[in-house]
């Protein structure tokens, strides 16, 4: 009798999940999913990029997987995701609900925020106070600068030595958003800070891992010790941080004379009154560990590959410094606007943010309404995750799609050219808002660096090993490297 109950929940269950996972009438292809795990079983979740590559050469450019009995949608190529992300901006523009990331920002601030007023408004406060504070201005490079030297102090003292750069370059980023967020940067040996730094490696490993994944698909698991818990409270440990340095602040402020990006949110809130549901200080918060995050993973995993190919190729580091000897010479640091007389140096850097693909499936999407891409339809709500590596090293987009050569962005002139398949922050609406921070930080590190030490592959640790550590923001693996004076 007991044995006939439960096949009936059996039959019941199977019923039920293939009713709940039959792909609606012109709905993207894919592989057929499995009861409880749907199409997990399909993906090495270690790093599932290359079965991605795989799925998307038997589907095509737009297909579907199910994470559960959840549907969600795959966009590879630069045709598809510039139709979804660019053209379709509006349609595409929304985030997805009840994933680990959610339940971390409980969709406030811009990162996971959903697409809508709150969204739009703190991303344009966002945008207004980086430049504000100096984005593409003197004051920005300042800042940048200032935070070299400490580097470059630290390579000095450990000259002919090897060294583990890992930590290094996440602090120089971390510092200087610190900087721009909360008005002060903070020793590298600063507890605190160091936490700050493995909450953000930590928990960008294992958002899209496979804890991240269990979390995302089996709701039944939350509560249970596993690692997502230490997601969770890692980053509310940060949060609680921040909260402090806020009530610092609320104490100490002179209304309009902000000094930092916690000033002028206090400030807003004033302005707005008590009536605006918009701004508080729980969206404060997220907002500032949005940003927090967004200036300083991609940042500092991307110098961290540039200096690891700087190795690997010699001949590459040797040009870029004879062009930065060259346009430099008698000046004291170098400028932004430098740049322009860099092409080559400009095209190592861009080369490095196309190889590293720092943000290999962006920040996942989803629709506002029904809509169609490439003759498919999409139901409103659909999850949606961008392939941007598939875009990134895509066969008919780049001179030499799978291997590092700065000749993917020159012309025949030797002139910088950025062809339309280079997204390393996505594109749209949605696109990463650090990237300007971004842009300005590694070329003023980078140059500064380069023209000061020389970064050799130590000759006892065997071959450089360019694969990645897979998460919402892809890292190198640790390295070792010997610094010389140049």
């Amino acid at each position: 009798m007991l044995g006939s109950v439960i096949l009936l929940w059996v039959c019941i269950f199977l019923l039920f999940f293939l009713i709940q996972t039959r792909r609606p009438k012109k709905f993207p292809p894919g592989p057929q999913p499995l009861p409880i795990f749907g199409s997990l079983l399909q993906l090495n979740l270690e790093n599932p990029m290359p079965d991605l590559e795989r799925l998307s050469e038997k589907y095509g450019q737009v297909f579907s997987l199910y994470f559960g009995g959840r549907p969600a949608v795959i966009l590879s190529g630069t045709a598809a995701i510039k139709e979804a992300l660019v053209t379709k901006g509006v349609d595409f523009g929304g985030r997805p609900f009840g994933l680990l990331l959610n339940h971390l920002t409980h969709g406030k601030g811009v990162i996971m925020a959903d697409y809508g007023p709150s969204w739009r408004e703190h991303r344009r406060f966002a945008l207004m106070t980086l430049k504000n504070f100096g984005l593409g201005k003197r004051s920005m490079e300042e800042r940048i600068l200032e935070e070299t030297s400490y580097v470059s102090a630290y390579l000095e003292a450990n000259a002919g030595k090897t060294i583990d750069p890992q930590t290094l370059f996440h602090n120089a980023s971390c510092d200087i958003i610190c900087s721009i967020l909360f008005g002060s940067r903070y020793e590298y040996e600063h507890e605190f800070f160091q936490t700050m730094i493995k909450m953000m490696a930590e928990n960008s490993k294992i958002a899209n891992g496979p804890w991240g994944m269990v979390y995302d698909t089996m709701p039944l698991l939350r509560n249970l010790p596993l690692p997502f818990q230490r997601a969770l409270r890692d980053y509310n440990t940060v949060k609680m941080y921040a909260s402090g340095i806020v009530d610092e602040h609320r104490a100490t402020r002179v209304p309009g004379e902000p000094r930092d990006v916690i000033d002028c949110y206090l400030d807003e809130m004033e302005k707005r009154g008590e009536n605006c549901a918009l701004f508080d200080d729980s969206q404060m918060l997220v907002l500032l560990l949005d940003l927090l995050f967004a200036g300083t993973d991609t940042t500092s995993n991307t110098i961290r590959y540039t200096v690891l190919c700087l190795m690997a190729y010699p001949e590459i580091q040797e040009r870029c410094q004879q062009e930065i000897d060259s346009v430099l010479k008698g000046k004291m640091q170098a400028s932004f606007e430098d740049r322009h007389k860099m092409p080559y140096t400009q095209a190592v850097i861009h080369e490095s943010q196309r190889m590293s693909s720092t943000l290999p499936l962006s920040v996942f999407h989803c629709t506002t309404r029904d809509t169609e891409l490439m003759g498919y339809h999409i139901p409103k709500g659909t999850l949606i995750i961008p392939n941007l590596s598939s875009v990134l090293y895509e066969e008919d987009k780049w001179k030499f799609p799978h291997e590092f050569n700065p000749a993917n962005f020159l012309n025949e002139q030797g002139q910088l050219k950025k062809p339309e398949a280079f997204m390393p922050f996505s594109v749209g609406p949605r696109t990463c808002l650090g990237e300007g921070l971004a842009r300005m930080e590694l070329f003023l590190i980078l140059v500064t660096l380069l023209r000061r030490f020389q970064f050799i592959w130590p000759e006892d640790v065997g071959e450089p090993d360019f694969s990645p550590v897979f998460g919402v923001t892809q890292a190198p693996r640790p390295y070792r490297m010997t610094v010389k004076l140049r």
